[in-house]
């Protein structure tokens, strides 16, 4: 049963994911405004929000980031900056018009990554794992989500820590499609690193489900509930079956290394098992649980 419409404002919200969530919202009723760099209908841009303040509305989330594995740009100190500022700069800037709003939103949901907890081929996670502090991309999640923080407020918190999000039309799919359909795809590196993913309609539904539920609060894993039993080399196998196509060319770790360097490469050649331990007992139940048909239905 769905609850009273909502006014929604989106972070991030002309992109990838923010797209496909924007779709989902309208679909259930809800109104939604986007933060983008320019302003324009239905949307207002950063300068202002951090000039004018918070428009009024129900709900806030923040999707916006800089695309990490970009292959067009080097890894470098100023990208690093970039990184670090499409997320924790933006997230600080929603958080502090939240706590500025004279009538402040029920509900404010943050999107980071699986990429909080150590990876590990043996370990499993759930919300309640440490982490958060031994590289690049930890050290990033845990001061995008301490961001959000917002002491005192009135406004319920959700953070949702996704995986790879697999969907038509972009993210990690729209970079593996072509050479998977000329059958040169393959695992990355050993292929056995743990592979956390997430079909996109999935993420959205898990953010579309924090901001009707008032119970719902604190981190969930966005992950599929059979993620952690998933290998990059099972992935790869599964993307190539859903095209109809073989599997045989591993790309081998130096060649990783090489294209999006060392830092980078540990995102590909490493992983972490993550259970959405929280996510399923709030309720939320899961669209694409099973690997073979979420890929199915991208790839059809």
């Amino acid at each position: 049963m769905r609850g009273a419409a909502m006014r929604v404002l989106v972070g991030g919200g002309t992109g990838f994911v923010g797209t496909a969530l924007t779709q989902l919202l309208r679909s259930r009723g809800h109104r939604v405004t986007h933060v983008s760099r320019r302003g324009g209908r239905n949307r207002i841009s950063w300068e202002e929000l951090s000039r004018s303040g918070l428009p009024v509305c129900d709900a806030v989330v923040n999707l916006a980031g800089q695309n990490v594995l970009n292959p067009l740009r080097r890894w470098s100190d100023s990208f690093c900056r970039e990184i670090i500022s499409s997320r924790v700069d933006t997230t600080r800037t929603l958080a502090k018009a939240i706590a500025a709003a004279e009538h402040p939103p029920r509900a404010w949901v943050l999107v980071t990554g699986v990429g909080y907890y150590r990876p590990s081929p043996i370990a499993e996670y759930t919300e309640e794992s440490p982490g958060g502090n031994f590289d690049f991309f930890s050290r990033l999640v845990s001061s995008w989500e301490d961001a959000a923080l917002i002491y005192g407020s009135p406004t319920r918190g959700v953070v949702v820590r996704s995986g790879v999000v697999l969907g038509r039309g972009g993210g990690a799919i729209s970079q593996m499609i072509w050479p998977f359909r000329l059958g040169l795809g393959g695992p990355l590196g050993s292929g056995l690193q743990p592979f956390p993913w997430i079909h996109i309609r999935d993420l959205c539904g898990i953010v579309c489900h924090a901001l009707e539920k008032e119970n719902v609060r604190g981190i969930l894993n966005g992950v599929s509930p059979t993620s952690s039993g998933t290998s990059n080399g099972a992935f790869a196998r599964e993307l190539a079956a859903a095209l109809g196509r073989p599997a045989l060319l591993p790309v081998p770790a130096w060649a990783v290394r090489a294209v999006f360097g060392e830092e980078r490469a540990v995102m590909l050649l490493k992983g972490q098992k993550v259970l959405p331990k929280r996510t399923l007992e709030s309720g939320y139940r899961f669209l694409f649980p099973e690997l073979a048909a979420a890929l199915r239905d991208i790839v059809a």
